[in-house]
């Protein structure tokens, strides 16, 4: 529609990106954070010529911090001067609906939704809309908002409500914030809520810390059935050197994220892997970990649930 050419992605591995960027010099590119972090770390995009970039954007999960500022100096380094911007989408409604302008960066911004879109952030399990600055469900309206779920009636009408307004609405079933010049914020899936103790913990939270420390790669944080505190906090991490994977560097994590967060967010346990499982776009795929914990449980008489 805009007279540019897209560039198609087959068989998405950080290597065929890598390459496609080095012989192709595309304007824009779109992925996810795991995306970005490989390949700031790809010898091949670490020799191209990334002048040519007017636009970065991630999606589909929270963007670390430190993903962020390492592809961004990459970037810089091969000529390029863009930032690392966060958008935000979901399938019900045709992938991207917001992103940050270009022109502008907030600290932990989606953005803004696109033209024809409205969102809002009303209070959980209601239609009615919060004030600024407090957490609630993300809600989106306009023409890019599905239909609804074939042949299920029943998630269709918990999923597209009729507000006071008229319109109908998207629940997302994401967790978020706005705030007074109406930026988004994205805070987690509701599904990814960990509840311990009686407390919410937010796993991009915990996260964020794991990839601070100086020897993790990746990470991902989950919540796992657990007849004291209901789910107990338990961080998934690849090293950097996976040599270093020892009880010791275990003790390490822990005591690191325990400097730097809330006593009950702080992981009780952590597992050291070669790698994390991944969605087909490349995003770690928590609740394929959330189900092998499961499993375990089952296995050994200490879960009797779904």
């Amino acid at each position: 529609m805009g007279g540019g050419k897209t560039i198609l992605v087959p068989t998405f591995t950080p290597e065929t990106v890598a390459e496609l960027v080095y012989k192709h010099k595309p304007s824009f590119v779109v992925g996810v954070p795991t995306l970005y972090d490989a390949l700031s770390r790809n010898p091949k995009f670490c020799k191209a010529d990334l002048s040519c970039l007017r636009g970065t954007f991630s999606g589909a999960d929270t963007l670390p911090r430190t993903v962020k500022e390492r592809f961004e100096e990459v970037v810089k380094k091969r000529g390029g001067t863009v930032q690392l911007l966060e958008g935000y989408g979901l399938t019900e409604a045709v992938t991207a609906i917001m992103s940050m302008p270009l022109n502008q960066y907030r600290e932990g911004s989606i953005g803004v939704p696109f033209p024809d879109m409205l969102a809002k952030i009303v209070r959980l399990g209601t239609t009615e809309e919060t004030p600024c600055g407090e957490e609630g469900e993300i809600c989106v309206s306009g023409p890019a908002v599905m239909m609804g779920y074939l042949d299920q009636p029943q998630e269709t009408a918990d999923t597209l409500r009729k507000h006071p307004d008229g319109r109908i609405w998207l629940h997302t079933g994401d967790i978020g914030t706005m705030d007074e010049d109406g930026f988004f914020y994205f805070k987690l899936r509701q599904k990814r809520m960990i509840k311990s103790s009686g407390m919410n913990v937010y796993p991009a939270q915990v996260e964020d810390i794991l990839y601070r420390h100086p020897d993790v790669q990746e990470a991902c944080v989950i919540g796992v059935p657990d007849e004291a505190q209901v789910q107990r906090v338990k961080g998934f991490v690849v090293l950097k050197d996976t040599k270093k994977a020892s009880p010791e560097m275990e003790k390490q994590l822990i005591n690191f994220c325990q400097e730097h967060l809330i006593k009950w967010s702080c992981p009780r346990e952590i597992e050291f892997r070669d790698s994390l499982p991944k969605t087909l776009v490349g995003k770690v795929a928590f609740n394929v970990l959330e189900q092998e914990e499961i499993a375990k449980l089952k296995t050994a008489g200490k879960f009797t649930g779904n």
